[in-house]
C-alpha cells in the first residue's frame, strides 16, 4: 500500500514526466490537484497520479 500519491506532468516536447515535492494522502486528492493544475497551466500535455513511498507533504496540521 502506498504512503502517498504524487502528480506528474508532461509540459514540453521531450515527453519527460516531471513532478514536485507535493505528496497527497489519497489518490482522489492528487487527481483533483492534477486536474486543477492542467486548467491553470496551459503547457500541460498529459498528467498522471503515481503511488509514492514518501510521506504526505506538506504535513496535514491537526491543530484547530
Amino acid at each position: 500500500m502506498p504512503t502517498s500519491y504524487k502528480v506528474e506532468v508532461i509540459a514540453d516536447s521531450t515527453g519527460k514526466w516531471c513532478g514536485n515535492a507535493m505528496r497527497y494522502a489519497t489518490e482522489a486528492e492528487a487527481r483533483a490537484q492534477a486536474e486543477a493544475l492542467a486548467w491553470r497551466w496551459t503547457a500541460v500535455r498529459e498528467w498522471r497520479v503515481v503511488e509514492s513511498d514518501e510521506p504526505v507533504y506538506p504535513p496535514v496540521s491537526t491543530k484547530e
